[in-house]
């Protein structure tokens, strides 16, 4: 059979059914993502199952835009190949994958994909792809289907007969320029697609992407936070900034004249991955205690519950907030800080250190590339980054999946002498790193003896369970072992411990439920300070991560504007702190002021122009007098 001839060309269609045929095509490429997405309102059903107050043609216009770039993808390639089926089929299948990767978040994280997880792409060689690989299911099978699905393509594209005959080359040649353009354009947020992507038209809960997700499909939500906040960048008012700094300035001045010791401390802050107490789920007797250093530690110093910015993962979100005092609530664009925060100075409590005479240095039993952290690290202004290359070779040891916290701690307590300048030492665990359904290097006994709540049922939500305090109970052994030793040297050492955020179990956490009554989005991990030098007395005080680096500083009689003012503000703002998808907390009208003006503060400090505004909003305190109570002066104004 020749190669152009009617039958193999489908020359015997006519242009209208060519045109009908495509249409079929895409109305169901349309229907078939909204069958695959399952979002509550954009499923076929919402087509006549919507709200009265709702346009009738609203549904159908959120389905046609979750559907868009796959029916772009597959408009081109019908136009570079002629194969109708073949192209439509190929875009349905890039499709299914992403989400299939969604779903996978979602059971983990309970958060869909945001745009900024496609920046791990880039990480997959500094260990990012180990690290996802161990939430693929089945990778051996994943392989063989992906295997068979390429044959399957390759065997389809050669068996079905082109949808246009080879003469239309040019016209197909613009057509298949036009949409793969088009396509482009869409991924990269050029905006006059926001006209169409806009909250206005298709809905939109900023604050919530899961809620995005079942109003506007996962493609839709997608695409909604890519152009509405992918590229945005709302610049700081600088007069409503100064008033603020202007109205906090005696109280600022007042704390920066407190000083330390003659002998400046070392200070040294263990972010513990994942770290949490258990009992607070329902279900465990009473007396029940997981984490008994802890709690024994509690009694020496300053404690309480820590607001952290994320959940079951993002562990870079905490660590950013405790380095730089920032609040990543006042920066929504940004939701892997070191993968999208580039600049050669981020200002924080490592340079602010290092101006005192601190050494500074970090340690973290993974690989120095992951997360970026090894470019973010010379940014915030580090000295020396030791990863899992520089631990000695004897003492590199893994528990489980990834390097002990026994080694980790090791590592920790050699990095500190006893003579010489003082040091600051950032230390980021990884032994409590998910997944948690790997039985790897355990101690199945052990783990089989630790105890549940009552409500956990399901007996891979046991294990997993089971699993993570397993490690989790680990650190809290390392914990007490890095206090006491640090507590017997002479030196006086100031001692930050904390949990970045909860651990990815959410079938757990739904089966057994919180004490308290809240969600698992809006649970926090504990967090300790303990002054070696001080340790007669306990104090409970809940705080948000980027208060640390000021309860810090002011410890140490080392305090500087920017962090004075975040633990000034702090218990009026620490509560409104929670994983981006967790209810939204309210805010009382002195709160939202508050909260606004400390947004454009937080702005300027990003980007170092902060400093200079100092003298004129203490100049500006001068002429407005003495400041009444900082409470009552954001109730009044």
């Amino acid at each position: 059979m020749a190669p152009d001839s009617p039958l193999r060309t489908g020359g015997e269609l006519s242009s209208g059914a060519r045109v009908a045929l495509l249409v079929l095509l895409a109305v169901a490429f349309v229907l078939l993502t909204a069958l695959l997405d399952g979002g509550q309102e954009v499923v076929p059903a919402s087509l006549w199952a919507h709200p009265a107050w709702m346009p009738w043609w609203n549904a159908p216009l959120r389905m046609v835009c979750n559907a868009l770039p796959g029916l772009l993808l597959a408009g081109a390639l019908l136009a570079w190949t002629r194969r109708a089926g073949w192209s439509f089929a190929l875009a349905f299948g890039l499709q299914a994958i992403l989400y299939g990767v969604n779903a996978i978040k979602v059971s983990n994280l309970a958060i869909p994909l945001m745009p900024a997880d496609f920046r791990l792409l880039g990480q997959l060689g500094a260990g990012a792809g180990e690290l996802l690989s161990g939430y693929l299911p089945h990778i051996v099978l994943l392989v063989v289907a992906l295997l068979v699905a390429i044959a399957i393509l390759v065997f389809w594209f050669r068996i079905e007969p082109p949808l246009f005959p080879r003469r239309s080359g040019p016209a197909r040649a613009g057509v298949a320029v036009v949409l793969f353009a088009a396509l482009a354009t869409l991924i990269a947020a050029v905006p006059f697609w926001r006209g169409l992507y806009s909250p206005s038209l298709l809905g939109m809960q900023p604050w919530s992407p899961m809620a995005t997700r079942q109003h506007d499909g996962m493609i839709g939500a997608l695409l909604l936070f890519h152009l509405q906040y992918g590229t945005q960048h709302r610049k700081a008012n600088v007069e409503d900034a100064l008033a603020l700094m202007a109205r906090y300035q005696p109280r600022v001045a007042a704390s920066m004249q407190a000083t330390g010791s003659a002998q400046k401390p070392d200070i040294v802050v263990i972010l513990s991955e994942s770290f949490f107490d258990p009992t607070t789920m329902k279900g465990y007797p009473p007396g029940t205690d997981l984490t008994p250093n802890l709690h024994r530690l509690e009694q020496y110093g300053t404690s309480g519950w820590l607001h952290v910015p994320t959940f079951g993962g993002g562990t870079i979100r905490t660590e950013f907030e405790v380095l730089t005092g920032l609040s990543l609530r006042y920066f929504p664009q940004v939701q892997f800080p070191y993968l999208q925060i580039h600049q050669k100075r981020i200002p924080g409590i490592v340079r602010t250190l290092a101006r005192d005479g601190y050494e500074t240095l970090a340690v973290h039993g993974n690989s120095p590339g992951f997360w970026n952290r090894t470019e973010a690290f010379k940014e915030l202004g580090f000295d020396k980054f030791i990863s899992i290359g520089d631990f000695p070779p004897s003492d590199d040891a893994t528990d489980g999946k990834y390097m002990s916290d026994k080694a980790f701690t090791d590592e920790v307590l050699r990095q500190l002498p006893d003579s010489g300048p003082p040091r600051f030492v950032l230390g980021i665990s990884i032994e409590a790193h998910g997944p948690y359904d790997q039985d790897y290097g355990i101690d199945i006994e052990a783990r089989n003896a630790i105890p549940v709540p009552k409500g956990v049922t399901d007996h891979e939500a046991k294990r997993e369970l089971q699993n993570y305090i397993y490690h989790m109970q680990h650190a809290d052994q390392q914990l007490g072992r890095l206090v006491d030793a640090l507590a017997k040297r002479n030196r006086r050492t100031l001692i930050v411990f904390f949990g970045d955020h909860l651990p990815a179990l959410v079938p757990a956490f739904q089966e057994a439920g919180f004490r308290n009554g809240d969600g698992f989005l809006e649970q926090t991990p504990p967090y300790l300070l303990i002054d070696t030098a001080h340790m007669q007395q306990a104090t409970r005080r809940n705080a948000a991560a980027w208060e640390l680096p000021g309860m810090l500083l002011a410890q140490a009689g080392l305090q500087e504007p920017w962090f004075a003012l975040t633990e000034l503000v702090g218990p009026e703002l620490a509560p409104l702190t929670r994983a981006p998808d967790a209810p939204t907390a309210p805010e009382t009208p002195a709160q939202k002021k508050l909260d606004e003006g400390m947004r454009n503060v937080a702005d300027l400090r990003l980007h170092d122009r902060l400093d200079a505004l100092w003298p004129k909003a203490a100049a500006m305190a001068a002429r407005s007098g003495p400041l009444k109570d900082a409470k009552a002066v954001t109730a009044g104004n």
